[in-house]
């Protein structure tokens, strides 16, 4: 089973769909899950743009820390949170090496050609690009 997964998480329903998954796996193998949130780099000058990411991140983990336990109440001790900023696809992979990640959840979320053609689709990204299992949940 696996030891460490990991979720890419905005808080969307099939987001929160996969962090329920996750919880659910790791609680069956005595794992641990590391919910990773991507942020859009803000444009702007270097200190306005390191300014807005601190204050930013700050106030999201704070918020995904209280909606994560809403979702899956009892499972504060097996959880690392972490918010970044950058590409989702970019962020979540650099996650594997760097937190020895040995699976990833991710949500599915339904678009339609264009739009997947115009903003591309992460779990497209994370599939094709992925050293380690990968489950979409939907």
């Amino acid at each position: 089973m696996f030891n460490y997964s990991l979720v890419g998480y905005d808080s969307s329903s099939s987001s929160q769909q996969a962090f329920r998954f996750a919880i659910e796996l790791a609680r069956l193998s005595k794992g641990r899950v590391r919910v990773v949130s991507a942020l859009p780099v803000v444009e702007g000058g270097v200190d306005t743009t390191s300014l807005v990411m601190t204050d930013t991140s700050g106030q999201r983990a704070a918020e995904l820390k209280a909606e994560l336990q809403a979702l899956a109440p009892g499972c504060e001790g097996m959880v690392d949170l972490e918010v970044l900023h950058g590409s989702p696809g970019d962020v979540l992979l650099g996650q594997v090496q760097a937190h020895g990640i040995d699976h990833i959840v991710i949500g599915h979320t339904e678009r339609g050609a264009l739009a997947r053609w115009l903003v591309g689709s992460v779990s497209d990204d994370i599939l094709a690009r992925a050293h380690v299992p990968v489950t979409v949940v939907r």
